[in-house]
């Protein structure tokens, strides 16, 4: 009975990832960046292109390089059908003698009607050319109107791009030690009631069997109203603390992690955001303390922070017999 009531509560604690993954994988749980290292195959490639979730959640730049791509290739494409069609397809405009200008006032032509601009110099003769216009009349409709609603999206999808330190630390901390990282808000956005969840995931070896278990880490705080520029989230390593007596080189040897889970909402959209991180046992600094990165250039100038050096760390004292075992 005793031994169902104890898997049952590590199934709880298991974050989802499940029973095969945490006992057979030997990679990181979470990546650094939040993403997960569990594939899914199987799925046909449909499935997983995913083209709309690629173009809201890929970088700025990328999106912008990737319209831009296919502005050039679609309008290409177009001016192609058009020199197709015949040397007399188009009229007006100066008058094309070359290859390459004939092209290039099918290119310009293209550009003219898919944007809806229409100035009028040139016009489609033939048949073919004026089928060819129209359905590029109607491409560009649609190229609109799924251009905004992309931006749209993007603009207005909350997201939380909240900055870790790159290591963790174990700190003295009231007398004992405590693990620690440091987290700061990238953007100008606010974000309130920010909620911190840290799990340690080890493997242990119960029964003759290796398998990853996970224990929740009791924080100092686990909830913050408001927050406007840093917080240091701390764990006291008490006699509860699954690191009580741990040392660095058996956390190692466990393939510890560290998963932090932060849940919290956006003030300008009114929505919840999420962010993610871990970090491994190799990423864990002994001995050490974060520096201090709020700066104030007047006594009467705002306070702030450096968040640059939201990973500064310096060497300290170990007080603590638990820290140093």
């Amino acid at each position: 009975m005793m031994l169902n009531h104890q898997a049952l509560e590590e199934e709880t604690r298991d974050l989802g990832f499940g029973t095969v993954v945490i006992e057979q994988s030997r990679r990181r749980l979470l990546n650094r960046d939040g993403s997960f290292n569990v594939e899914r195959h199987g799925l046909g490639w449909r499935s997983t292109l995913s083209l709309y979730y690629s173009l809201l959640t890929m970088s700025w730049l990328q999106f912008v390089l990737l319209a831009l791509g296919a502005y050039l290739l679609t309008n290409g494409l177009f001016a192609l059908a058009y020199f197709l069609c015949g040397p007399g397809a188009l009229e007006g405009g100066i008058r094309a003698a070359s290859t390459g200008e004939r092209f290039l006032q099918a290119f310009f032509f293209s550009v003219h009607t898919v944007s809806t601009v229409g100035y009028g110099h040139i016009v489609p003769v033939n048949l073919a050319a004026n089928a060819v216009m129209t359905l590029e009349a109607v491409v560009g409709l649609f190229a609109v109107a799924l251009g905004t609603g992309l931006v749209f999206a993007r603009f207005s999808r909350p997201l939380a791009r909240i900055v870790f330190s790159r290591t963790a630390v174990i700190a003295p901390y009231r007398g004992m030690s405590a693990f620690e990282f440091r987290i700061a808000n990238r953007r100008r956005n606010q974000i309130v009631d920010l909620e911190a969840r840290v799990l340690l995931s080890r493997l242990e070896l119960r029964n003759g069997e290796m398998k990853r278990h996970f224990y929740p880490l009791e924080l100092e705080r686990e909830r913050v109203s408001f927050f406007p520029l840093a917080w240091t989230i701390v764990h006291p390593i008490d006699e509860d603390s699954p690191l009580w007596g741990v040392g660095q080189e058996e956390l190692r040897e466990s393939d510890a992690e560290f998963l932090v889970l932060l849940t919290g909402m956006d003030d300008t959209f009114s929505q919840k955001v999420h962010a993610r991180s871990s970090y491994k046992a190799e990423e864990v600094v002994w001995g050490a303390r974060f520096q201090n990165i709020f700066e104030r250039t007047s006594p009467d100038a705002h306070l702030a922070i450096d968040v640059s050096r939201i990973s500064d760390i310096q060497p300290t004292v170990m007080r603590s017999e638990a820290a140093t075992t």
